[in-house]
This record gives C-alpha cells, sequence and structure tokens, in this order.
C-alpha cells in the first residue's frame, strides 16, 4: 500500500511540529510537507499534491480559507482538514465555502487526527 501523502500548515511552530510527529508515526501516512502560512502551503501542495493538506484556519497570507480555495485550483485530488482553536459557526461556514471537506477543534485526540485524514485520503480504519 503507498503511503498517504499529507500537507500540514500552521503559523505556530509546536502544532507544526506536534502534527508532523503524531502523523509521521504511522506507517500508512507520510508527511511530504510542513507550511508556516497560506502562502507556503499554497506552493508546497503546488509541487507535492498531497492526499490532504491539514490547514490551521487563522494563519499569515490570507488564512486557512484562502489557502484552501487556492489548494483546491492548483491541487484539485487533495482533501482539505482545517484544524483551528475557533469553533465558531462563521469560521466554519466560511471555510466550507472555501472547499474545507472536515473541520477539527484544536485539542482533540491524536486519534481522531489520525482517523479524518485516513477518512479523507480515503482509507479505511483497520
Amino acid at each position: 500500500m503507498t503511503e498517504l501523502r499529507v500537507l500540514i500548515s500552521d503559523d505556530d511552530v509546536m502544532i507544526r511540529d506536534v502534527l508532523k510527529e503524531v502523523l509521521d508515526e504511522e506507517p500508512d501516512i507520510a508527511v511530504v510537507a510542513v507550511a508556516g502560512d497560506a502562502d507556503e502551503a499554497i506552493r508546497l501542495a503546488e509541487r507535492h499534491r498531497p492526499a490532504v493538506a491539514v490547514l490551521d484556519v487563522r494563519m499569515p497570507g490570507g488564512g486557512g480559507a484562502r489557502a484552501a480555495r487556492e489548494i483546491a485550483r492548483c491541487s484539485p485530488g487533495t482533501a482539505i482538514l482545517a484544524f483551528s482553536a475557533y469553533a465558531d459557526r462563521a469560521s466554519i461556514a466560511g471555510l466550507a465555502a472555501a472547499g474545507v471537506t472536515e473541520y477539527l477543534v484544536k485539542g482533540v485526540p491524536n486519534r481522531v487526527i489520525v482517523e479524518a485524514v485516513r477518512r479523507l485520503g480515503g482509507r479505511q480504519p483497520d
């Protein structure tokens, strides 16, 4: 089975590092790129064409909504997972309109993140 290719983008280096560590521990998931802002996320998505992009909602360069719209344009096969500290309806609705496939609130258990990445990447649970 080929590895599920993932892009992570968050302006908080600690969040990026933890997400990368959690996902890289899974034998069927490979983090192929890590970005600190929306511009970098868009460039890396176009270059690496990941199956899943995990995007922070509020980050420099226009935030997760802008990144989601542009990634959908330049890498249409990439599913978008929003990962945010904010769970307000306006944020969720704005991201859904931008093409976000799923929305998780920071603080969920690691297994929930891994399950969401696998689901969005078309992998069934074991």
